[in-house]
């Protein structure tokens, strides 16, 4: 998939507007539009990469920024520090979108293992 045919990367851009909830220089964070939580936010740096691995290889500066706004909205969101933070890589794993994005879990009890 190209940058000009992702989807996070038309939010980055501004074509399409998510429900953004922070943002850096580097990175976007945004609500998810499936929330599988109360809180539920995606975070995504604004290069195009395709996974997280890939975005540690690239931009290890990027993967740190990415993380870090994960870590400031989970502050705003008031999770109190009980937040889950999961890179999902290949559609094995669940990856729907193949760009690089974090996503931010809390506001419930969570299980382990996850599903």
């Amino acid at each position: 998939m190209s940058s000009a045919d992702c989807l996070f990367c038309k939010f980055v851009s501004g074509v399409v507007e998510p429900d953004v909830v922070g943002e850096t220089e580097h990175s976007l964070a945004f609500r998810d539009i499936n929330p599988q939580a109360p809180t539920h936010v995606l975070v995504v740096p604004k290069r195009h990469v395709a996974n997280a691995g890939e975005l540690a290889e690239v931009s290890p500066d990027n993967l740190q920024d990415v993380v870090l706004l994960a870590r400031a909205v989970a502050d705003d969101e008031g999770l109190g520090g009980d937040y889950r933070l999961v890179f999902n890589t290949g559609a094995g794993a669940g990856q729907s979108v193949f760009h690089a994005h974090l996503h931010l879990l809390g506001g419930r009890s969570m299980q382990w293992p996850p599903g």
